[in-house]
């Protein structure tokens, strides 16, 4: 898919064109830095999927890797130099880019792709997530569409609290969409975070301090640890591995 703003890779699964099947569809999102491409030329997101397929061991589905660098026409990126992570002025031209990119997301890639490939247009068999910055956004966009998502995945990356210093409280965050456990579980199939155990101390506590405050919430969720990876490739390849056999199965199978 070619857009205004950016491009998007789409993976078929093996069988698909000998199959009239419709398939589940997996959106999956590149870190900072990385592109489209990331997830095919670094991440061998391909090849686990086939694996995986062939092997029986996740369902066959449709996976689209968007690039997540959307700006809105006439939006000028303020000069970030001095600024550091987390100042109010670089948390401003974050906040106005991921609304860019949920919007291009919901109104224009969606769309798209249940125009274009045979899909099962409904949450219940649409997922996302992403790693790093593709995590913060597929929390972002998850949690304000749950209408149109019910699997989530952060890997080494998902809300923006942990990352500004903010307590994440369960009753308030997401605007109280955690609040109720039992009622969120049922409309979210599966919550899936995930770290490497060497990652730099500020994301791993962050994510660690995340899964502290979701299951004394009593939020179900899967929190994976990728033994002896830093922030790199080899950790989102297990996350992935991990990940994608828990999508579009039975409930309980996915907890």
């Amino acid at each position: 898919m070619t857009g205004t703003w950016r491009d998007a890779f789409v993976y078929l699964s093996p069988d698909y064109d000998t199959s009239k099947a419709r398939y589940p569809v997996l959106y999956l999102q590149h870190g900072g830095g990385e592109d489209e491409t990331g997830w095919i030329r670094q991440g061998e997101a391909n090849f686990i999927l086939d694996n995986l397929i062939t092997g029986g061991k996740t369902k066959p589905m449709i996976i689209v890797m968007a690039n997540g660098y959307a700006t809105r026409a006439g939006y000028v990126v303020p000069d970030l130099t001095g600024k550091p992570f987390g100042s109010p002025e670089f948390m401003k031209v974050m906040q106005e880019r991921m609304g860019a990119f949920e919007d291009d997301m919901t109104q224009a890639l969606i769309p798209f792709v249940d125009k274009t490939f045979r899909t099962i247009p409904d949450r219940d068999h649409r997922a996302m997530a992403g790693l790093s910055m593709g995590g913060m956004q597929t929390f972002h966009v998850t949690f304000d569409h749950l209408d149109l998502f019910s699997y989530i995945g952060g890997f080494s990356g998902a809300g923006n609290p942990f990352l500004t210093g903010n307590k994440f409280d369960v009753k308030t965050a997401y605007n109280g969409d955690l609040a109720d456990p039992s009622a969120f579980a049922k409309r979210v199939h599966l919550l899936w975070i995930g770290v490497g155990t060497n990652e730099p101390e500020r994301m791993k506590s962050g994510l660690e301090s995340l899964h502290t405050s979701l299951d004394a919430g009593g939020v179900q969720h899967v929190f994976y640890e990728s033994p002896g990876t830093d922030h790199e490739w080899q950790t989102w390849r297990r996350d992935l591995k991990d990940f994608a056999p828990r999508l579009f199965q039975p409930a309980a199978a996915s907890r």
